[in-house]
């Protein structure tokens, strides 16, 4: 899963570098092309876990293995119009990575395990997005963009034959999957849509935080180590997720969860030199990998075996909606103030946008007390 990731990585700075350098385009066209595919993965991700779900692992994986590695491997002959247009289409069967991950290790560990295997994903997940991207920049702008984009999907294809080959199992031993699919009204529980509003507020807050973290560099003219202080940030978030998955008994989702979003707010006041920043931004993202292993965890104990995939691809859709808000709402409000501003626009739309899922917790909680 670590390998399996590093293209999903590299996807993003691979196509913009392309459709800005080899295409002629500008970056709001860009910005198109990759909000296609989020808005294509978001529709799909619980659409392809219904079907893992229903037909098992290999003909997911063989026919999202085949569509990934097509449209990757095609997409330096494609123009524009088109490119826009099959972005959406390839978005909805890409590879689902994260939630294959999350199943397999829910059917590989006991339930009193779950929270450091949780862990340890989130800690790959870091450590492919510390390669990914810079490893297709590099390509992009060493040889070229587009032998980086056929080197996508060639890696697509590598993933899609050993998850095919291995087929490691979607469901623990013990897992009881007979009868009828329950229906959504009886698995869709408050419990879980809060967790999945909640996954949502906070990759909102990491999208946002490291669009903002690119503005502040650049308007202190540092922007060459801004790759140094990403890097740094994963660190943070390896350390709080070793933590997170090492002690018998953690912090809560929802106080994991205030703690990134609060803790970000105020970075923005630290922007100069680039390492004050990167310090300010420690505690904060400290959270960040214990944050998404909760989220994961909490689904896997609410959800039915029978429909797992579909849930874990509703968390996977969660955190997409998240990362196509982030971006452009931090974005928007620099454009009409400061670099400063992007960080307490990441942590309070984070802090927004979870407060919903909040409430419906606590809601939970007191409708089960008045039933005592």
């Amino acid at each position: 899963m670590l390998f399996a990731r590093v293209p999903i990585a590299a996807m993003g700075y691979t196509l913009t570098l392309h459709v800005v350098a080899d295409l002629g385009r500008g970056y709001g066209e860009a910005g198109l092309v990759g909000t296609m595919t989020t808005v294509g993965s978001a529709v799909g991700s619980p659409l392809v876990g219904r079907m893992i779900d229903r037909c098992g692992l290999r003909p997911v994986v063989l026919v999202c293995g085949v569509v990934s590695t097509a449209y990757w491997v095609s997409t330096p002959r494609l123009p524009y119009p088109v490119l826009v247009c099959v972005a959406l289409v390839a978005g909805m069967l890409v590879v689902p990575v994260s939630s294959i991950s999350r199943q397999v290790l829910t059917a590989l560990t006991p339930t009193e395990l779950r929270r450091s295997a949780y862990s340890l994903d989130s800690i790959s997940l870091e450590a492919s997005f510390m390669v990914g991207p810079a490893a297709g920049v590099a390509v992009a702008t060493q040889v070229s963009a587009s032998v980086a984009l056929v080197g996508i999907g060639v890696w697509f294809a590598a993933v899609s034959v050993a998850l095919w080959w291995f087929n490691p199992p979607v469901r623990h031993e013990q897992d009881v999957v007979e009868g009828p699919r329950p229906k959504p009204r009886d698995w869709l529980t408050r419990r879980l849509v809060a967790t999945l509003v909640i996954a949502t507020g906070a990759v909102f807050c990491l999208a946002g935080t490291e669009i903002a973290v690119l503005a502040a560099l650049r308007e202190t003219g540092e922007a060459g180590w801004a790759g140094v202080v990403i890097i740094g940030l994963c660190v943070a978030s390896i350390i709080g997720g070793l933590a997170h998955g090492g002690v018998q008994r953690s912090l809560s989702l929802p106080v994991l969860l205030v703690l990134l979003c609060l803790l970000t707010i105020p970075a923005g006041l630290f922007a100069h030199p680039w390492w004050l920043l990167a310090l300010a931004l420690f505690p904060a993202n400290l959270a960040c990998a214990p944050t998404l292993a909760s989220t994961a965890e909490v689904v896997s104990r609410v959800a039915p075996a029978r429909v797992r995939g579909e849930a874990m691809g509703l968390l996977d859709s969660a955190s997409r909606l998240g990362a196509a808000l982030g971006s452009p709402v931090v974005g928007f409000t620099m454009d009409h103030s400061s670099a400063a501003a992007g960080f307490a626009a990441a942590g309070l739309g984070g802090l927004a946008i979870a407060s919903t899922g909040l409430l419906l917790q606590v809601g939970r909680r007191v409708s089960v007390s008045s039933v005592k």
